[in-house]
């Protein structure tokens, strides 16, 4: 039976004569899966990974009524057995981690079986009978989407909306689609993996916040990952928002197919011209969205608002999260309301402690030279602890941007070379610290435990008004979990150094 793929634009569709190839049992896939089942599709998942963690979330899935699940690196070497899917596939919905090069991937591609992402297929279920469809802003970039998502929620939520944060951000997609009750708008941050299998997609408002080089091993070079970035502003409705101060940004959306009327925002954190938010003094204001804007600006907050002292780089991120939901018409004592009320994400330029005149600051959300960039610039002199899998990326503008503030580098994970490369070049005088393991026992692959090892030493090398900081500009996943888990490290550390000095109050 053939099925028609273009007809299924709402969950009422009949989706059970569907017949999906999931790819992943992580949190996206899971979802995706979950929601199929829920639609009556006939539905198998794939996986690498032969874990009790995967395993658990086979047996659910199979409960919900997912057909198979297959786990292993057997199972990921190409198209399933024809026998196990009932003879077809009609299309593979695919995490956002799978690469296009991925086996299974290229192999749906050569028969000609399309591929969504988990974005795809959220937005041809989003709508349902008896149910408020949401509106959707999205937002991507190299750094700040979180920042920016979560800014935008509590922005919305003062207006008096149900708000939530979505996709890349932690929430998956599709399980907001399913909340009972519906929300009135969906914050849709979105990576560059996500993007990359977008085909169709419709966002009241949209913007690119910055471009750096990130994940190209993935997309196979910058032209790529910067075309994967630029699909976001297609089909956009109000407002395609650009970063004023990146002209490449403005360019994506010039040359963007967008909904016609349709009007280009940009954001500066200096002061705006007409169409665009931005600061004067000491103020974040409003160009864009209202009427008079050749003659008037609208005051949405203060920098006290955002944090004393406000940093560059929260000025922008509040502007673009401000421009976001401006463009749905969230009110300006909204804006100030949500900043006042927004807890900033943790591991991200975060002081965790201060003793001995010594600030330790925890930035393990930098995994990319252009997040560490902001980190870098808030403080002088720093111990930078830096390194992990970089991805692709060069270190050498980070580097000579920031010489004359680097103290001292302490290196971690096991891409080591661009960073000291870099430092050789553009840092000669900063020493570098590789080979500081006490303990010859510790396992490289124990971040833990090197993580201590690392905290030790920059307790010993720092001078009173020096900052430590943890800044990897760098993925974590040679000897962490995640980022998160590589912060956590580093204040376990402290909290062990300071209770090994006896370190008064602790």
């Amino acid at each position: 039976m053939s099925i028609n793929l273009d007809e299924l634009t709402s969950w009422d569709a009949d989706w059970s004569q569907l017949s999906v190839l999931v790819t992943g049992i992580g949190v996206t896939g899971f979802s995706v899966a979950d929601t199929l089942a829920e639609l009556g599709a006939s539905v198998m998942v794939i996986d690498g990974q032969d874990t009790e963690h995967n395993r658990q979330a086979a047996d659910t899935l199979k409960i919900v009524g997912v057909k198979e699940v297959l786990l292993g690196q057997e199972a990921v070497q190409g198209l399933p057995d024809p026998a196990a899917t009932g003879g077809r596939i009609d299309v593979v919905i695919t995490s956002p981690g799978w690469r296009p090069d991925n086996p299974v991937l290229v192999a749906a591609q050569k028969a000609d079986i399309p591929i969504w992402g988990d974005i795809e297929f959220a937005w041809r279920v989003r709508q349902r009978h008896g149910k408020r469809t949401a509106k959707w802003v999205a937002l991507t970039g190299t750094n700040g989407k979180t920042t920016v998502a979560t800014m935008a929620q509590a922005m919305a939520r003062a207006q008096g909306l149900e708000a939530i944060a979505v996709g890349n951000v932690g929430t998956p997609i599709l399980d907001a689609i399913r909340y009972p009750e519906g929300y009135d708008l969906l914050i849709v941050e979105l990576s560059s993996f996500q993007l990359h299998w977008i085909q169709h997609i419709e966002p009241e408002a949209s913007v690119v916040l910055n471009l750096a080089e990130d994940h190209l091993d993935w997309h196979g070079g910058f032209p790529n990952y910067t075309a994967a970035k630029a699909k976001i502003y297609e089909n956009t409705r109000i407002a395609a928002i650009y970063n004023d101060e990146e002209p490449e940004t403005m360019r994506m959306v010039e040359e963007a197919d967008v909904i016609e009327g349709c009007r280009a925002i940009g954001i500066t954190t200096d002061t705006p011209q007409r169409s665009m938010v931005g600061v004067v003094d000491d103020l974040l204001v409003d160009r864009a969205f209202l009427t008079n804007r050749a003659s008037q600006a609208y005051e949405l907050a203060q920098f006290s608002d955002i944090g004393n002292p406000a940093p560059k780089h929260m000025v922008f991120n509040a502007l673009a999260a401000a421009a976001l939901v401006r463009a749905v018409g969230v009110e300006p004592a909204a804006i100030q309301a949500g900043l006042r009320s927004y807890e900033p994400e943790p591991h991200r330029i975060q002081s965790v402690a201060h003793f001995h005149d010594v600030l330790w600051v925890d930035d393990s959300k930098g995994t990319n030279p252009h997040a560490t960039d902001a980190a870098l610039a808030t403080y002088d002199p720093i111990i930078w602890i830096a390194g992990g899998l970089a991805k692709g990326a060069s270190y050498d503008e980070l580097v000579r941007h920031h010489q004359e503030r680097l103290k001292a580098v302490i290196l971690i994970g096991t891409d080591q070379a661009p960073i000291v490369e870099a430092l050789q070049r553009h840092a000669p005088e900063v020493p570098i610290y590789t080979d500081y393991l006490k303990d010859t026992t510790v396992e490289f692959a124990n971040g833990s435990a090197v993580m201590r090892e690392v905290v030790n030493l920059a307790h010993r090398i720092a001078d009173p008004h020096d900052t430590v900081l943890l800044s990897p500009a760098a993925a974590s996943m040679d000897q962490f979990a995640n980022y998160n888990v590589r912060g956590e490290a580093f204040t376990q550390a402290i909290a062990q150094l300071l209770s090994d000095i006896n370190y008064p109050g602790h």
